[in-house]
């Protein structure tokens, strides 16, 4: 009987946080992002394409160009929260391989992270994710914050500080093509 009535007041919260259906995303989630990163030094790209109004796919190569790569795709879900913020969750496989082999990735990982993006002025976003890097021998907290400048509809440049992750915590500065 408690369970029931959790059930009820979480769904009445949720309902109450999340805004109504007709509310459309308040952040492009169809977009060609590069990126570089700093110690080590890391280069990147990633393609998100919005399949439905609340899902996309998403595709990310980065590499250090020294035999190595972290390759990695999947699906994730995105939905505004009030008029100024959006969260979002992402389910990933990635490929990851180190200069020192000679095969097509020495690991699989599986990535699940959520985060949040919120307009802090008009043309600026900050944000932040956490999520789980895992396989049977790998278990890593990941996570990053970000700040974001929208120049135009289609251009936005970035920063962001990433902790964990195939790379480990990095600085990174991104700009965003939408389409």
């Amino acid at each position: 009987m408690k369970s029931i009535k959790y059930i009820k007041k979480s769904f009445l919260l949720a309902t109450a946080l999340t805004s109504s259906s007709a509310m459309a995303n308040n952040f492009p989630y169809t977009f060609f992002e590069t990126r570089i990163g700093t110690s080590p030094g890391t280069y990147g790209v990633q393609v998100n394409q919005q399949f439905t109004e609340n899902s996309h796919l998403i595709a990310k190569v980065d590499t250090k160009f020294s035999g190595d790569w972290d390759v990695s795709g999947g699906i994730g879900f995105n939905g505004p929260v009030n008029e100024f913020a959006d969260i979002y969750g992402q389910l990933l496989l990635h490929n990851v391989k180190n200069k020192s082999s000679d095969k097509f990735g020495d690991e699989m990982l599986t990535e699940v992270n959520f985060g949040f993006r919120v307009w802090l002025m008009q043309q600026i976003e900050v944000g932040a994710q956490y999520g789980q890097l895992f396989n049977s021998n790998v278990h890593k907290d990941i996570g990053g914050l970000h700040f974001r400048f929208h120049s135009t509809e289609q251009l936005s440049v970035g920063t962001e500080a990433k902790f964990g992750g195939v790379y480990g915590g990095q600085m990174i500065l991104t700009a965003r093509f939408t389409f």
